[in-house]
């Protein structure tokens, strides 16, 4: 495809740089992303120009920056977040650190009497998704304000005769109610309109796979059982035909209750050459005694890898003749660094440096890469996959592991003070306390590992537990995770830390919780409205020898953000008194963080 039919999305590490692009493909135009050290050429061939958010501060030393050059060129350009501000400053504005940091909603205002290509059927007032702790201060020549918000002045500014946009706020998220209709106008301003959809995509994967797995290898697929690894089989397959792919589940111990045997069931139904390895032995002897997520995250990776050699052997394969293929989608590879400027949120099992060693000489073939989860499941449609698989809630490839948070004890007293005077400038009933134990977040493109603020439930108002979680994770540094306990009135005057090990005892414990929240799903009917509800179970209690369990419900299309769901409380009062009738359970908490600051797993 030629470049002139083509925008391109300039990475500065944002961990939505690749959703970014994704999302413009779904409206109709093809994307690329390049560094942003290509020539002047490269940039001036293509139809137009998006320069993405990233975690650095422009007015930084080492900072990615653009040549002033480039900013003479005469396609059309939109600067989104960083790409905004370093749009601003290298034309002559100005960029400071600003005091009202902003993570989460906020309210796009479209200036009265001003009209703009970008905005067009846009209303005054709009949800955006604000993910910055820098602002523009002082516009360049030529540039208007657009559109402000309560924390913003410069949300949105533009040089209509030039076609540069500057947005702080993300259109690529779904949590911005209009950032489609923003970036389709950004589409019909570079004149490419409906031309690319998904099924090109899946016209050119098919021809590229066939020519990335010579015709005297096969491909030995690692299935989860999960969407991901369902529609990488049914591509591979149909571009390479049945007989070159097979299949290996890895029976980790860290799978749900029941998963092991039912998926064996379900996928036999699909066709697939299915082979299923207990290595659960060997997972809980690794892993017994650790505590640190990527450490966790690199000993599953490179067991998994181990499992895969093991049965490779045993099924009498040879390992010349076959590649290794994974699911591995487009969150995956972000969140563990996958692009130049960005900053590492976790790694994924399907990036430790032994995988990552395999990708790089061609080992390991990875159909739907450059997918998002949305992506993925509109592209098992076209594949034939049935509606009952496509609806299954994703489940990490780690299994529970990324759900047993062994971490150590740690407290955090001043975030603790600061959260209760923000509650209670709220509500006088309410009541604040912290979790002793850490979690990852992301906050500005950047990996946080902070602590939880526990709130009592003291009030059946989602929108008042909403608005206090996101005051709580803007205003306290040292928090990233806001929880409440329903139907717990008063905190307890401590947490007690009981120290959660790697083992079956445990595993046993969250596979019970996870079944129990699971057949509630179903039995309300209310799965499909939830898009993945991890739960979690933390090293916290209320009395000695007893842990905590996290549900974490949210609402999302592609992963790289999440709103907290807001279930029917009736419902969550029979799902939690039932789980607290589990032997070693005694706590039950509910993640009301939106993504960001917290990520959709604890880990």
């Amino acid at each position: 495809m030629k470049s002139d039919k083509k925008i391109a999305v300039i990475d500065f590490g944002s961990q939505y740089t690749h959703l970014l692009a994704s999302r413009i493909r779904r409206l109709g135009a093809y994307t690329e992303i390049l560094s942003n050290e290509e020539p002047l050429s490269v940039y001036s061939s293509y139809a137009g120009l998006v320069l993405s958010g990233g975690p650095s501060s422009v007015y930084e030393e080492g900072a990615p920056l653009l040549p002033k050059e480039f900013f003479q060129l005469t396609v059309p350009i939109l600067g989104i977040c960083y790409g905004h501000q370093l749009l601003m400053k290298t034309l002559g504005g100005e960029v400071v650190s600003s005091s009202s940091k902003e993570y989460g909603p906020a309210t796009l205002n479209l200036v009265s009497g001003k009209k703009s290509k970008l905005t067009e059927k846009v209303s005054v007032h709009s949800k955006v998704w604000m993910s910055h702790g820098d602002e523009v201060t002082k516009l360049p020549d030529g540039f208007e304000i657009m559109g402000d918000s309560d924390n913003c002045r410069y949300a949105f500014v533009s040089d209509e005769s030039r076609n540069y946009f500057g947005i702080q706020f993300h259109p690529e998220v779904t949590h911005s109610e209009e950032g489609e209709t923003i970036l389709g106008n950004f589409i019909r301003i570079c004149g490419l309109a409906n031309s690319w959809n998904l099924t090109s995509f899946l016209e050119r994967e098919i021809d590229i796979l066939k020519k990335k797995v010579p015709t005297d290898k096969n491909v030995f697929l690692l299935v989860s059982g999960g969407v991901d690894s369902s529609v990488a089989y049914l591509l591979l397959a149909k571009a390479l035909g049945k007989d070159r792919v097979k299949g290996l589940l890895v029976d980790t111990g860290f799978m749900r209750k029941n998963e092991v045997s039912g998926l064996k069931e379900n996928l036999d139904k699909l066709g697939f050459d299915l082979t299923v390895w207990d290595e659960s032995s060997e997972f809980y002897r690794l892993l017994a005694d650790k505590s640190e997520p990527e450490e966790k995250r690199k000993i599953v990776g490179d067991q998994f890898l181990e499992a895969q050699s093991k049965a490779i052997d045993s099924l009498g394969l040879d390992s010349e003749n076959w590649i290794l293929g994974q699911g591995t989608i487009y969150p995956d590879t972000i969140e563990s660094g996958g692009t130049k400027h960005s900053h590492k949120i976790k790694t994924h099992h399907n990036r430790v440096p032994a995988i990552q060693k395999l990708i790089e000489s061609g080992k390991i073939i990875e159909p739907i890469a450059e997918l998002y989860k949305d992506e993925v499941r509109s592209l098992g449609k076209l594949l034939g996959l049935p509606d009952l698989w496509i609806e299954r809630h994703p489940f990490p490839g780690p299994g529970l592991v990324v759900r047993m948070i062994a971490s150590q004890e740690t407290k955090d007293k001043e975030g603790e003070r600061e959260a209760l005077s923000l509650a209670k400038g709220l509500d006088p009933n309410a009541n604040v306390g912290v979790l002793p134990i850490q979690s990852v977040g992301v906050q500005g493109d950047q990996r946080s590992y902070a602590h939880c603020a526990v709130l009592n439930d003291f009030t059946k108002d989602w929108k008042q537990l909403e608005d206090l979680s996101i005051q709580i994770t803007n205003g306290i540094k040292t928090i990233n995770r806001v929880v409440f306990a329903p139907d717990l009135s008063i905190l307890p005057e401590r947490f007690f830390y009981n120290r959660i090990k790697m083992d079956k005892f445990h595993s046993d414990l969250l596979r019970d919780a996870d079944s129990i929240v699971t057949e509630h799903l179903y039995k309300e009917k209310i799965h499909t409205k939830i898009w993945q509800m991890p739960v979690v179970l933390v090293p916290v209690g209320l009395r000695p020898d007893s842990f905590g369990i996290v549900l974490r419900p949210v609402e999302s299309q592609e992963a790289m953000t999440a709103n907290f769901y807001q279930m029917d409380r009736d419902i969550l009062s029979r799902i939690t008194s039932e789980i607290l009738k589990i032997t070693s359970i005694s706590l039950v908490l509910y993640d009301l963080t939106h993504k960001p600051p917290g990520t959709i797993e604890w880990e």
